[in-house]
């Protein structure tokens, strides 16, 4: 059975990249598993979304028939960024850590998919996410150790990506990290033993 891969790139650093790397590493092993895969890859890098407006906003909240050309314009990224997600199987998505959190390229797609109506709905028993059946494998990069130690609760990166996802109906998610890259006693064996983990585990 064929499968589509989103993947998307938020690090600037191309093919030295550790989260790019960790990423290649999980779309190798799906591709492995099922030949039929066709993988989309998304570079937030190169070609960023448009931060939220008040065109954005306030066009999302009107019917479309009362849109001006304004607010027709700015919902177009939302609009394509949508249907990419929307066709896809899996996503894979590469992670830095920035200064605890998740790069702004990746908040701004974040921003342009959470839409009401397409990716989410308000129902009587509360919000209901309506991206279901995609598998979602986060590849988070980090210069120090985050995944335990002194260091844990300063990662907003990993919770705040399964709680939006999961807002978004994306509840089956896989986390790879590598990690404390900065670090001497850490920097040698920390890609090979991310590596490892993605070559162990059952895709």
């Amino acid at each position: 059975m064929s499968q589509k891969i989103l993947r998307i790139i938020t690090s600037t650093n191309g093919d030295t990249s550790f989260s790019n790397q960790l990423s290649n590493a999980v779309i190798e092993k799906l591709t492995a598993a099922n030949p039929e895969t066709e993988v989309q890859t998304l570079d937030l890098t190169k070609t960023p979304l448009p931060y939220l407006t008040n065109s954005h906003i306030s066009a999302v909240y009107a019917p479309a028939e009362t849109h001006t050309l304004e607010q027709t314009e700015a919902l177009k990224y939302s609009d394509e960024a949508i249907k990419t997600l929307l066709e896809s199987d899996v996503i894979v998505i590469g992670v830095p850590l920035y200064n605890f959190g998740i790069p702004a390229v990746l908040k701004g797609w974040i921003d342009q998919i959470a839409r009401a109506g397409k990716t989410f709905s308000y129902g009587a028993e509360g919000p209901k996410g309506l991206v279901t059946d995609k598998k979602v494998y986060l590849s988070i990069a980090s210069g120090a150790v985050f995944s335990e130690g002194p260091y844990k609760s300063y990662d907003f990166s990993e919770s705040y990506l399964r709680t939006v996802l999961a807002f978004l109906g994306m509840t089956d998610v896989t986390t790879f990290r590598v990690e404390g890259t900065a670090i001497p006693d850490f920097a040698e064996n920390a890609l090979p033993k991310a590596l490892s983990s993605i070559e162990e585990f059952a895709f």
